[in-house]
């Protein structure tokens, strides 16, 4: 796989979060957010709005609540952190549509995009 190719296939996995605002803006709800941090509900304190919360260690006990005629976006902390990966993979391994959203929780709050505290 030469760069072109692999960078074409590392972006394919991600999902910008412009797409996911104007579908929550619209209510067309074509994507499932799925918030797969690992923290408790303090350390957490808030999420993306309307998202479903499922750590990502806990993913794969879930899977068959999850309807397959969604599209799943999973997000984690930060860009860099890996649990929206091996969500993702699980997602995969098992039939489902999903992305990775773009820059994470932290890119979504650097935007002021909507959150809702964690209950």
């Amino acid at each position: 796989m030469n760069k072109i190719e692999f960078l074409e296939t590392f972006l394919s996995l991600y999902i910008n979060h412009h797409v996911v605002l104007e579908d929550m803006e619209k209510g067309t709800n074509k994507y499932t957010v799925l918030d797969v941090r690992n923290a408790p509900k303090e350390v957490k304190k808030d999420k993306i709005k309307g998202a479903t919360e499922i750590p990502a260690k806990d993913l794969h006990k879930h899977l068959n609540e999850l309807p397959k005629n969604s599209v799943y976006v999973v997000y984690d902390w930060t860009g860099g952190t890996i649990l929206g990966k091996q969500a993702l993979l699980e997602l995969y391994k098992n039939d489902f549509e999903a992305y990775e959203l773009a820059g994470a929780l932290e890119g979504w709050k650097g935007m002021s995009l909507p959150l809702e505290n964690v209950e």
